[in-house]
């Protein structure tokens, strides 16, 4: 899995952060997702590798604004390079009525794509295509707010050499086909499935990306098994004891105890205040202020997003930084 972070700020872009944006890929695909679309998010995407016509859906995890105001520009440029693909939104109740009342007042009457909202804040709700199977797990916050865990979907497409032999598949067209999941049939008629000549596929990989939120710890379930959290961390705990549990945001304390108590091995912090800069000198004002604070709580590995930073989830579950 590879995420690359289009938008880093809490509530208002900063000199360095524009506010929340994360595409989501499978490795090299060129299909991607987008969790949530900021204000700029469109203007982000210019420096980086996806494009609008590639974006196969988009989750959003709350109405808040600096969560989802990208969407009409990002849909209207999406129009205007020739997209012409359905373009499915998932998101809860609130982001369609705002969606379609922004085209309608722009005076976009005609889309060349069709646009299917699905919504996240029912008991049903589950996303599934070739790529990757996502449920939505309610948060705490002062609207509705989702975390969105992404399970990759994987396939077996390496054939075990042996049992083919032991089989008498003759080597060729057969093989082929084995590979692809088609059923063969011998010489002999003995059919023989693709099940029987295929190694197990891959364990897939499993991350969370969790929007605005207060109470970490409603996450320890959905973690179980996972090998990634991506969370806000808007402040440090003595911010948020000045500031106070009103705009119900998360400390690098509150994530890192509920990534200990998970297991979980990767976390990735996100979603700061204007208050942190990125240089040490500022002290407890610095963003390194915030990685230390989680560090000191939860003994896995600790990322701090930066806008355009991108990191791969590999099949070993190692998150590796790389560079933009």
């Amino acid at each position: 899995m590879r995420l690359t972070f289009l938008g880093t700020s809490a509530g208002m872009p900063t000199t360095e952060r524009n506010v929340t944006a994360l595409a989501l890929a499978i490795d090299d695909a060129r299909q991607w997702y987008l969790v949530d679309c900021g204000e700029g998010t469109q203007h982000q995407l210019l420096r980086c590798r996806y494009t609008l016509n590639n974006l196969k859906t988009i989750f959003i995890t709350h109405v808040h604004g600096d969560h989802m105001y990208g969407l009409p520009g990002l849909i209207s440029s999406a129009s205007m390079q020739g997209r012409q693909a359905s373009m499915t939104i998932c998101a809860p109740d609130g982001v369609q009525q705002f969606v379609e009342a922004a085209l309608h007042y722009a005076g976009v009457s005609e889309l060349p794509f069709s646009i299917e909202f699905i919504r996240t804040d029912q008991p049903a709700f589950k996303y599934q295509d070739s790529q990757v199977a996502v449920t939505a797990h309610q948060l705490s916050h002062r609207v509705p707010s989702f975390a969105y865990r992404f399970v990759e979907k994987t396939v077996s497409t390496q054939l075990n050499i042996a049992q083919l032999n032991a089989l008498g598949v003759p080597r060729g067209e057969l093989w082929g086909r084995l590979q692809k999941g088609q059923t063969v049939t011998l010489e002999d008629g003995r059919q023989i499935l693709p099940e029987q000549v295929l190694q197990p596929p891959p364990a897939s990989r499993i991350a969370i990306i969790a929007g605005d939120n207060d109470q970490p710890e409603l996450l320890i379930d959905a973690l179980q098994g996972s090998h990634l959290l991506v969370h806000e961390a808007t402040l440090t705990d003595a911010a948020l004891q000045k500031v106070g549990p009103v705009w119900m945001h998360s400390s690098a304390r509150m994530v890192a105890e509920a990534a200990e108590a998970s297991g979980i091995p990767n976390l990735i912090l996100t979603h700061f205040s204007g208050r942190y800069q990125p240089f040490p000198s500022t002290g407890p004002n610095s963003v390194s202020a915030i990685k230390a604070e989680a560090e000191d709580y939860y003994s896995g590995n600790v990322g701090l997003a930066s806008d355009l930073s991108i990191w791969a989830l590999n099949r070993s579950g190692q998150l590796i930084p790389l560079q933009p």
